[in-house]
């Protein structure tokens, strides 16, 4: 009988349960653990530097940006200056939410090629729409508006060598004559060039079920924000494995999901303090995740 040891050690055994099992070879190529860093956004800025040391000492390796604007960029940093406190520390940005200004609805696009820019600096993968603002999201023809939106700003991104993705919270899944905002998205964005970062945390808090996402558009979902909800009150987060949602059945599916990246959130309801709730996440996603 192969006992466990003895199968890592052998790598040639390794290597034939990697292509048989999709499972196992998400977890033998997935180590990085991110983080969003709106998690962060008392502490952060206050002193970039000092936060993101904490960042990689507990245990992360990417992590996902939020705030840049023309004025203030990062936090009072350049995204070069940025780019080089990540790399001090191990940490890799490559995902950002970035407020693309009146694009969304006007299509000005001075913000969406700024946020362009500042993600080209930090090197990103993905350039993540974060929101979109209650009275632009009334009705069907309102998400197919923003739908046609996403489609144009993809395709700058396409040009500049990132991907543009969509981050959801519970509002897409009201439905509009029978229909949800996010279907609408699902549908009237190009598949090749617009992804889909998954909250499963408003997914879950919304009344539906990641698996079922996952089964009807395959390949999607390139990233999630892995957020627990708390046992006691389901508005409020809690640290990753301490809630009430089992990440298990969405990680054992992550091929089919597309995911590549993910991120812990944590928004509100600190056990002790941020630095060591984001501790915690990590160490239960590294021990019983992945």
């Amino acid at each position: 009988m192969i006992t466990r040891r003895n199968f890592i050690i052998n790598t040639s055994l390794a290597a034939t349960a990697v292509l048989a099992s999709p499972s196992f070879a998400f977890t033998m190529k997935k180590k990085e653990i991110g983080l969003q860093l709106y998690t962060l956004r008392e502490e952060l800025p206050k002193d970039v530097k000092v936060v993101l040391e904490k960042v990689a000492k507990a245990g992360f390796t990417t992590v996902e940006t939020y705030g840049y604007s023309i004025k203030d960029q990062f936090w009072g940093l350049t995204p070069k200056e940025l780019k080089k406190i990540l790399d001090d520390n191990g940490l890799k940005a490559v995902s950002g939410h970035y407020n693309l200004g009146s694009y969304l609805y006007d299509g000005n696009t001075t913000e969406l090629i700024a946020a362009i820019e500042a993600a080209k600096v930090l090197k990103s993968e993905f350039l993540t729409v974060p929101w979109v603002d209650e009275p632009f999201r009334k009705n069907i023809d309102d998400y197919k508006k923003i739908a046609f939106r996403i489609n144009e700003a993809a395709k700058l991104c396409k040009e500049a060598g990132l991907k543009l993705a969509y981050h959801n919270h519970d509002f897409e899944f009201q439905k509009h004559d029978g229909v949800t905002g996010y279907e609408i998205l699902l549908k009237e964005t190009d598949k090749d060039l617009v992804y889909f970062e998954l909250d499963l945390y408003w997914v879950i808090y919304s009344g539906n079920d990641p698996l079922r996402l996952f089964a009807e558009n395959p390949g999607r979902f390139k990233m999630w924000h892995v957020k627990d909800a708390d046992k006691t009150n389901q508005k409020l987060n809690t640290e990753v494995g301490s809630g009430t949602i089992d990440f298990k059945p969405f990680f054992k599916e992550a091929k089919q999901s597309g995911m590549v990246h993910f991120f812990v959130e944590q928004e509100n309801n600190y056990a002790s303090n941020s630095i060591e709730s984001i501790k915690t996440s990590c160490d239960f996603i590294a021990k019983n995740l992945i």
